[in-house]
């Protein structure tokens, strides 16, 4: 079979999932345009304002599709093979992550704007709801772990991409100085903005050129910053503590614009190297249902692994978070919150296209972020032609750093808030010592977790990933059974990600522990993942107890 057929094949299926079960879940929700939405009741033109659901499916689509969804198919696909991942990203993400996605901003809709955290504090009592942040919390640091050491594996020199090219071209150096300038142009655009308030197509004029100029000069910089992955590591974490106590309009809001252009761009190219590349798929449609090795036992792994390719639980709290507060009707929801978890899939097809058009001989040592910004880069060549191969590698790469960046701002930011919630702490010693709690235990993974980290860290960032999905929908059914609504379509996902997460963190606690040598990582990655499982599992008997409580009150 073609790539081009598989990929039209599962462009159908997902067009169906929208069009068929996406209005099932939208029936099952009770979508009412006759309700007024918390971005009209509570308009104030900084967080609630009504947006036209084209503006927002593209704003949210933006927030979502960061790494995740690239990093997951690739390691998936090297372990298992490429036909399970196309499987579980399809039929996963039309039964599972689009309706966790739908039903979570329908329901921060229907609870005035508020968070996931706050729906389930409401609905599951105030101590359940604080062992909600705090697994959110825990999640979060290996969301930063995971994506930081994978950028600075994307930025060391020795990567060998253009191997033979007859170029003195270092493609690690190149990525790092592209994508620290691409981090000045957008300060400096924020600050022009607040100084001089243009119009906006006037920066977008001026800005977005300047961001894709980027890749070109950074391959004329490709030896000025050359460190090592954990030195890059940590300069990594110190711009997130930066970031995320800089006022947003500063460098949250411009890079999240510029890299709007830079993710659609890739998108775009890469639909058009999957569809007309003409490549062959080089890797195995199946490579084994146990690799013998840990975490390579394709179930539970197999699902862990992909993590926000087919569902996220990271997405429920953007999707209640800013979202939820800019819906003009309900009935956008089914648009902007299935139909963006939907074009993510795609994404996390084009990701698992880049890894299955290589052989194993191309695909060795390489990070997933240099996986994709390779097959990007050759997708790319379709339209600069091979001579520009190394300024189309470096905007792949580049692409990828920058999806990385969106992530960490937005978990940093997150970890703060809920420490600052937890806490109790207020104002800016708040705000810097909630960061610093956030960041700090990532840095120490960082520094003492040695080469290739995230692989040690990518299993437990899925499966946290996907049990913070499980327990949102276990709160959304509470909530629909209370109206009185249907609740099978988010209770059967749930059972499904619960059974899988929990199997898969006991196996991490179980390897962790046999691999420990004294206090170590291994040994604080077991007590983690046995944290996360004694958390989920209180949280889970209070859901089950609040639905029996609704059914007693429904019959008496």
């Amino acid at each position: 079979m073609t790539l081009p057929l598989l990929a039209l094949g599962f462009l159908a299926l997902l067009a169906a999932g929208y069009h068929f079960y996406g209005k099932f879940v939208a029936r099952s929700l009770g979508l009412d345009d006759a309700r007024v939405t918390p971005a009209h009741r509570h308009a104030d033109g900084v967080d609630f304002v009504p947006t036209k659901p084209f503006y927002l499916f593209a704003q949210h689509f933006s927030a979502i599709a960061a790494a995740g969804p690239i990093a997951g198919p690739i390691l998936a696909c090297q372990q298992f093979g490429w036909l399970p991942c196309l499987v579980w990203i399809g039929f996963g993400v039309v039964f599972i992550g689009a309706v966790h996605d739908f039903s979570s901003l329908v329901a921060s809709l229907r609870h005035e704007g508020s968070s996931i955290a706050e729906i389930a504090r409401a609905r599951l009592g105030t101590p359940a709801g604080r062992a909600f942040m705090a697994f959110i919390w825990i999640a979060l640091i290996y969301v930063i772990v995971a994506f930081a050491d994978i950028t600075a594996g994307s930025f060391v020199s020795g990567t060998e991409e253009l191997e033979g090219a007859g170029v003195a071209f270092n493609a690690g150096g190149a990525v790092a100085a592209a994508s620290v300038l691409y981090l000045g142009l957008a300060l400096v655009m924020g600050v022009v903005q607040r100084l001089f308030a243009p119009p906006l197509w006037l920066v977008t004029l001026i800005f977005v050129p300047a961001t894709f100029a980027l890749s070109w000069l950074g391959t004329e910089l490709s030896t000025w910053l050359m460190f090592d992955a954990r030195t890059w590591g940590l300069a990594i974490l110190a711009y997130c503590l930066v970031a995320s106590v800089t006022p947003v309009w500063a460098l949250l809001q411009p890079r999240g614009y510029l890299g709007g252009f830079v993710l659609y761009s890739a998108i775009a190219i890469g639909v058009i190297g999957v569809l007309f590349g003409g490549h062959e798929l080089e890797q195995p449609a199946l490579r084994s249902f146990d690799t013998g090795k840990s975490g390579g036992q394709m179930f539970p792994f197999l699902f862990v692994t992909i993590a926000c390719g087919a569902c996220s639980g990271f997405h429920g709290l953007v999707c209640s978070g800013t979202t939820s507060k800019q819906v003009e009707r309900e009935s956008h929801s089914h648009f902007v919150g299935y139909g963006a978890m939907l074009a993510e899939a795609f994404v996390a097809l084009i990701a698992l296209v880049t890894v299955a058009i290589c052989t194993d001989a191309e695909l060795a040592g390489k990070k997933p972020g240099a996986i994709y910004g390779a097959g990007i880069g050759d997708f790319m060549t379709l339209l600069v032609g091979p001579e520009n191969r190394r300024l189309a590698i470096t905007f792949g790469a580049m692409a990828f750093s920058t999806f990385v960046f969106d992530t960490l701002d937005v978990a940093t930011r997150l970890g703060r808030y809920l420490i600052q919630e937890l806490t109790g702490l207020k104002g800016p010693v708040g705000a810097f010592l909630g960061t610093f709690a956030t960041l700090a235990p990532a840095a120490l993974f960082l520094a003492y977790g040695g080469e290739g980290a995230y692989l040690r860290f990518w299993a437990l960032f899925g499966a946290s990933n996907q049990l913070l999905a499980a327990l949102t929908l276990i709160a959304i059914a509470v909530w629909l059974r209370k109206e009185r609504r249907n609740y099978l379509f988010v209770v059967i996902p749930f059972v499904f990600l619960l059974v899988v997460t929990l199997w898969a963190l006991v196996a991490q606690a179980q390897s962790s522990f046999a691999a420990s040598q004294g206090w170590d990582v291994a040994r604080a990655n077991g007590i983690v993942a046995l944290v996360l499982v004694i958390l989920a599992l209180y949280l889970v008997a209070v859901g089950f107890h609040r639905l029996r409580s609704s059914q007693v009150e429904r019959t008496s």
